[in-house]
């Protein structure tokens, strides 16, 4: 639903194609940002004292493995036990969040799904080839209308009429 919604928008179905699938073996926002907290937590909640300098090593750390994590549910447990272990931090915390990870799988599903629009939209847009289409005025707030039903002239709220969208995206939008 994402791909197609992002193909509705205007990015091209070759971006979308590539970028999303690529995104869901890499471009894991969610999972770090899960791990990372729910390891600050373990932490926390063993009143385990960590230096500045401990923490930018175990956010490199589950920044890294986030990035091989199986699109199973609770498999970003196994490396938050895994990286309790590493860090000396009590595991017992795990068993605390095991109890919210349902919901904190949702969260990371949705962040992650996020990213990877997001991701898409920007490779589109470095490429030159992200084009505002009727669809769009949902997301952008910009209007985009055909001139007439026989012309191929559309008229951008705002911009002016011009022989076709990408013109009309010539001129900054913000």
């Amino acid at each position: 639903m994402a791909m197609e919604n992002l193909i509705s928008l205007g990015v091209p179905k070759s971006v979308v194609a590539f970028v999303m699938p690529t995104g869901y073996s890499f471009n894991l926002t969610g999972t770090t940002l899960y791990l990372s907290l729910a390891a600050l937590f373990a932490a926390q909640a063993g009143s385990v004292s960590m230096s500045i300098g401990e923490q930018l090593s175990m956010m490199v750390t589950l920044m890294l493995t986030s990035k091989g994590v199986a699109a199973v549910p609770r498999a970003s447990l196994l490396i938050l036990s895994s990286a309790c272990v590493q860090f000396r931090l009590p595991i017992d915390a795990v068993s605390v969040i095991l109890g919210v990870d349902e919901i904190m799988d949702m969260a990371r599903s949705a962040c992650n799904v996020l990213g990877n629009c997001v991701a898409c939209l920007v490779i589109s847009k470095l490429e030159g080839n992200f084009v505002l289409n009727e669809q769009s005025e949902f997301v952008t707030g910009i209007k985009i209308e055909k001139k007439d039903e026989n012309s191929d002239d559309y008229y951008v709220e705002g911009y002016g009429h011009s022989p076709d969208v990408e013109m009309a995206q010539s001129k900054p939008l913000y």
